[in-house]
């Protein structure tokens, strides 16, 4: 099925004026960096590579922080902290770890400055005895805590997570999906044995994909990653696949098993009940502000971002249609009435967040700034909307009518007081369903032959994905599909755990096929 359809679709045939100055059609990568900024969600910092994340980028990062956090708790994990420095001598007792890693970390290794000649320079006299890095993930230092942590079977699990900012120096950066410097969580566990880690490796990928749909409204396959897409060091890495307005594939979260690769480097042994040393089996996993990324480009429009209830900032936001009159204080008193009655509801097992925008600033440009922004529901209230007893109501996902004009609803405030939860569950289920519909409508699943293949992503500059027959290659053989793969710019992205079961040849290497695979352009 060539791709395109549902994307084309939220694009309107008539002549509306849309708030962003480029749209997704004519530029979608340009329309991407308009919506942040339109949107206010982050900005430019003066080191390449690093953002300011502004207060509504930051609030839907707090969002997603704290549902995630709770989800995470829930399944018996702790939160602590440790170092963003790193010894070098770390990563040097995992070779395979530090080599996935070497072209993208930053290291320290002088601590004073001094002048000279008019400049401030390192000063050759305080230079580190041993370098430092700057933390691009943590399973090095971690292992070496749970190596003085773990003695005894007793003292496993040992079930982690930090929330931290991580380094990794890119040289192509984008906003959220590619920064050198960016916000997640990672966990990290040490177990007794390989099912117990398999057990959490792959619950905590549940996690992720729960959190992803639920509550970002972020469809998602889930599954294994090829052994050419694991993570440095891991036995087996699974994610979570999200596609993109334009049909590419963004990983929104990873699970990772980790065998004994980083108890061995770091010396993370136990006394068993038997009385016999062993090695602990460890995971680690993760998710980043990448996830807002993928929010804008799942669920943004012409107009902006539209945030799905459960992970916006505010949820309702009450704008006064004031005219520096003396009907204005009867406006203010209604609409802080009416902010108070909101937050009082509750909606998705948390009270309804409502906010009353009393900037000083023309009502249509602070309605306007919101429906950039993406706040779920957007109420105009103005001295005839009082004298009536009523709200003017915009929903942020079905912003017109079908004659291309805005589709807001004026009707009783008690009605609508009674009807807010609802409307929210709503646009949560919508933009769900409409993400859902896009994604699993644009995976092709009859492709057999690799000129086939590739005709199906040279045939559109936004085609899907394709699941396609697959013999898990290794060795050489790996090296030359990945080869081929680089030059079409595909990727493999996972091997989805709900595929039918494979029953052909792979469609790289023609041997009998053992699973099925997804391939796409990814960010």
């Amino acid at each position: 099925m060539p791709y395109g359809a549902p994307f084309l679709q939220t694009i309107k045939a008539d002549p509306v004026k849309h708030a962003l100055s480029v749209t997704r059609e004519q530029d979608f990568a340009a329309w991407y960096q308009a919506v942040i900024s339109e949107a206010d969600l982050a900005e430019e910092s003066g080191v390449r590579g690093c953002m300011v994340i502004r207060p509504w980028g930051y609030g839907i990062w707090e969002r997603i922080q704290k549902l995630l956090d709770e989800r995470i708790k829930q399944t018996g994990h702790e939160n602590c902290y440790f170092p963003l420095f790193i010894p070098l001598s770390y990563f040097e007792k995992e070779a395979e770890h530090v080599d996935g890693f070497a072209k993208e970390m930053a290291v320290v290794t002088h601590h004073r400055l001094i002048q000279k000649d008019g400049r401030m320079v390192p000063d050759p006299e305080a230079k580190l005895e041993e370098p430092l890095v700057v933390r691009p993930t943590s399973e090095t230092v971690i292992g070496a805590a749970f190596s003085r942590w773990v003695q005894s079977w007793r003292d496993l699990p040992v079930l982690i997570n930090q929330w931290a900012n991580v380094v990794r120096w890119e040289m192509r950066t984008r906003m959220f999906l590619r920064t050198s410097e960016f916000l997640w969580q990672e966990g990290h566990t040490a177990h007794a044995s390989v099912d117990e880690a398999v057990e959490e490796t792959m619950k905590m990928l549940e996690v992720y994909r729960s959190f992803a749909e639920e509550c970002v409204a972020l469809p998602v396959i889930a599954g294994e990653k090829p052994e050419n897409e694991r993570f440095p060091g891991a036995v087996a890495t699974y994610s979570i696949e999200a596609m993109m307005q334009d049909g590419k594939a963004l990983q929104a979260g990873t699970s990772h098993f980790l065998g004994t690769t980083f108890s061995s480097a770091q010396n993370i042994r136990f006394q068993n009940a038997e009385g016999q040393q062993e090695l602990a089996q460890t995971t680690s996993w993760g998710m980043s502000t990448r996830m807002i990324g993928g929010l804008i480009m799942v669920h943004g429009d012409d107009d902006g971002l539209r945030v799905p209830p459960r992970v916006a900032p505010y949820q309702i936001v009450v704008v006064p249609m004031l005219r520096d009159t003396d009907e204005d204080a009867a406006i203010l008193d209604y609409c802080t009435d009416l902010v108070t009655q909101l937050n009082a509801l509750d909606v998705f097992r948390e009270p309804v967040r409502a906010i009353l925008d009393k900037r000083p600033a023309k009502a249509t440009n602070k309605r306007w700034g919101w429906v950039k922004k993406g706040a779920p529901i957007v109420i105009e209230v103005g001295g005839r909307d009082v004298a009536g007893g009523n709200v003017s109501v915009l929903r942020r996902d079905r912003l017109y009518r079908e004659d291309g004009k805005l589709d807001s609803a004026i009707i009783p405030k008690d009605v609508f007081l009674n009807q807010a939860t609802g409307v929210l569950e709503g646009i949560q289920a919508t933009l769900f369903a409409e993400a859902e519909s896009r994604l699993l409508g644009n995976i092709d699943k009859s492709i057999t032959e690799l000129d086939a293949l590739k005709a199906y992503f040279d045939a559109s500059s936004k085609p899907g994905w394709a699941l396609v027959q697959w013999s898990r290659p290794t060795g050489a053989e790996l090296d030359k599909v990945v080869q081929w793969l680089k030059a079409e710019k595909l990727t493999l992205r996972n091997v989805p755990l709900a595929a039918e079961a494979a029953d052909g040849a792979c469609i790289f290497t023609g041997a009998p096929a053992v699973e099925r695979v997804l391939v796409g352009r990814s960010y």
